[in-house]
């Protein structure tokens, strides 16, 4: 069972990780090593240049994701959580897809109809979440910078963003239906490894999106309402 409660910057971060695992991807994705000893989550965040309060607002809101609070009580820096994301765009196109790629190829038979058509769909599925990562990279991100900046907005809104984003992992459940449906394996081990990572990588792209949903986009929204106040 993970820990109920929020986390701050007095907790040692050998113990968020020990009874989180999965919050040492939110590590990676803000640029924290490990060989911490026993140092304190503030501790660690200062000493690699992350803002505090972002890492512990990103760590407590998934760790609260079925009971968090107003997204309004959360104290973060706008420009960390970008980068948060842009890292984390990085990580899964640059390496969470294609490292499952590769694992699927060798576990299996890719002579077989079925193994041709579990590839084209995963290959379509990355093409898809390119084009969602891609987009935020090209347009989202540029603008909110822009914003920071207060600089030209070019008519653009987060409302735009908000009105086309869909959620990435939803066809990865398709494939893991068609594979464990459909898939005739003489042994489980290699393809019951490639399931899991499917599993979990969906887990991790839907609270991906959960950040950019229940908190990316209600602070530029309220960035936008102070931008135009001050106008």
């Amino acid at each position: 069972m993970y820990r109920l409660g929020k986390y701050n910057a007095d907790d040692r971060m050998s113990d968020l990780v020990c009874a989180n695992y999965p919050i040492l991807l939110v590590m990676s994705r803000f640029g924290i090593a490990l060989g911490f000893g026993d140092k304190t989550i503030g501790q660690v965040c200062k000493e690699s240049r992350v803002d505090t309060d972002t890492f512990l607002t990103v760590v407590n809101l998934l760790l609260e994701e079925e009971h968090p609070v107003s997204a309004g009580d959360y104290v973060f820096s706008i420009d960390a959580l970008v980068t948060y994301l842009h890292n984390s765009h990085d990580y899964f196109l640059g390496f969470r897809l294609p490292k499952i790629r590769s694992k699927l190829v060798e576990a299996i038979d890719c002579r077989s109809d079925v193994s041709q058509a579990i590839l084209r769909f995963y290959d379509q599925y990355v093409e898809e979440v390119q084009k969602h990562m891609k987009y935020e990279e090209q347009v989202v991100f540029p603008y909110v910078r822009a914003l920071l900046e207060d600089g030209d907005r070019g008519g653009y809104s987060i409302d735009i963003f908000r009105s086309r984003h869909d959620q990435v992992e939803a066809r990865l459940t398709e494939l893991k239906n068609i594979i464990i449906k459909y898939y005739p394996a003489d042994s489980g081990n290699e393809l019951n490894s490639v399931l899991f990572d499917i599993f979990t990588c969906a887990q991790d792209l839907a609270s991906h999106n959960y950040i950019e949903d229940y908190l990316f986009v209600p602070s530029i929204v309220e960035l936008e309402r102070q931008k135009r106040g001050d106008r």
